[in-house]
């Protein structure tokens, strides 16, 4: 299971919480893979009941204790095991294709304003990719030192960057070809 698999890359680094696990999730790989907080607090339970991870508690003075999650030498041949096994290709899921697929009833102005809403939310996410999340990037790879990671994180961000550069240029290409659709046809009844 790929959260299962990136939680413990991320804890093979250092003893983390979830909540700690949440932060980085959302700095670093957001533009491929997301977690919330439950599924990130379910899979820690999954690996701490396959013996991959451990966790160790640690009181603090006037806070609920910290629950940290360190990776064992299961854990981190598992991780090795997995990072060195091809996946299958996944399936395009994408809520918007359908709504563009099944919008023959809908105006060419009522398609474009869903399309703008969409180029609007790709542009702002691509800001986020180039500012915080790449700042969050080379904070945590000045903090554990491992150029080799940086390389490959920056790689990463470098494929979300290109994958909603792509998409923006896509919906608005889609957008000037919608406003030029033939006439709107009434349902048949």
């Amino acid at each position: 299971m790929p959260l299962e698999h990136a939680i413990l890359a991320f804890i093979e680094f250092q003893p983390m919480t979830g909540y700690d696990l949440k932060k980085y999730f959302d700095v670093s790989v957001v533009h491929f893979w997301s977690a919330t907080q439950s599924h990130i607090y379910k899979s820690l339970e999954g690996l701490e009941k396959k013996g991959w991870a451990e966790a160790k508690v640690i009181p603090q003075e006037g806070k609920p204790n910290r629950k940290e999650y360190q990776i064992t030498t299961e854990g981190r041949s598992e991780l090795r095991r997995w990072l060195l096994t091809p996946l299958p290709m996944e399936p395009v899921r994408d809520a918007n294709l359908i709504q563009i697929f099944f919008s023959h009833f809908s105006s060419n102005e009522e398609i474009t304003a869903l399309l703008d809403v969409r180029i609007k939310e790709i542009k702002e996410h691509l800001h986020l990719l180039k500012t915080s999340v790449q700042t969050g990037l080379d904070e945590n790879a000045k903090r554990i030192g491992v150029e080799r990671a940086r390389q490959l994180w920056q790689i990463t961000l470098d494929y979300g960057i290109a994958h909603f550069e792509f998409e923006l240029d896509w919906y608005e290409k889609t957008r000037k070809n919608i406003e030029n659709l033939a006439p709107l046809m009434p349902p048949k009844q």
